[in-house]
């Protein structure tokens, strides 16, 4: 096996290593329960991981057994998943950059407002139809029964960094001045007028602040910090797969003039 071989055959074993991290990262996206109850948004980062990873390993047999047509198939497929990656990276930042979140005065956890969320993400998640299959899939998630597990005091549950999920559909909006029972049960408000979520609140536990805007801009804010921790580990993955990939062209063309030499050598001999 010629030398360029031979290193097109280790860089594909590195781009396969790669593809683990990103494999990872979208089993991680789809194993939380905001990402549960949204179909569209469960698989995509795994199955671009395993094309990654079926690619590589082509191009690490098309170098070990000297199959050009398979190595030349393989940078052309790995060019496209480079891109899209790239796409996916560029959109996903995108659409992810507005926060969406505003302090509340004596609470160590955020509250999020819908206007403050990307108007595509907001469009595709918070839409009427989209939100009555969601709505019911976050009532029989845990989401909001942990909290009753974690916090028992109020100071306990003031105090707290709770996920911008659960500050938003597992308890009411701190401006309609509900008195606090446990974190999943209010009562009393003081100030019910202040906001429209303030009449939507519950103390069923199958209703909460589900119906609630403040419950679509906390979802909104949980895929934003979850996109936003996965997209660190893309990053990396990507130009890794850059790298390998520059330089496995490269290895590529080599290995082709090694060929014709190796021919050219023969036929004068």
């Amino acid at each position: 096996m010629a030398v360029s071989n031979n290193i097109t055959a280790i860089l594909n074993f590195i781009a396969t290593l790669s593809s683990i991290p990103i494999i990872a990262s979208g089993i991680w996206l789809a194993s939380k329960p905001d990402n549960q109850c949204i179909a569209n948004f469960r698989w995509p980062i795994v199955i671009i991981g395993i094309l990654v990873l079926l690619v590589s390993l082509s191009g690490f047999i098309g170098a070990y057994w000297n199959k050009q047509g398979l190595l030349a198939l393989y940078l052309f497929t790995m060019a496209l998943l480079i891109a899209v990656l790239l796409i996916v990276l560029v959109f996903a930042f995108v659409v992810t950059r507005p926060d969406g979140s505003y302090v509340v005065p004596g609470r160590g956890y955020k509250e999020y407002g819908l206007n403050g969320a990307s108007s595509w993400l907001r469009k595709r998640v918070t839409g009427s139809g989209s939100w009555q299959k969601i709505r019911p899939c976050l009532a029989a998630s845990d989401v909001c029964v942990k909290l009753n597990q974690n916090y028992i005091t109020a100071d306990q549950f003031f105090s707290s960094h709770i996920s911008p999920l659960q500050s938003g559909c597992c308890k009411p909006p701190t401006v309609c001045g509900y008195n606090y029972v446990s974190p999943i049960m209010w009562t009393n408000p003081v100030n019910p007028m202040a906001d429209s979520d303030c009449n939507l609140w519950s103390n069923d536990q199958n209703q909460l602040c589900y119906n609630c805007n403040a419950c679509k801009a906390g979802l909104l804010g949980n895929l934003r910090k979850e996109w936003r921790k996965a997209n660190i580990i893309l990053i990396v993955a990507v130009v890794v797969l850059i790298w390998v990939y520059v330089i496995a062209c490269s290895a590529f063309k080599n290995a082709q003039t090694e060929d014709l030499f190796t021919r050219y050598k023969q036929g004068w001999v």
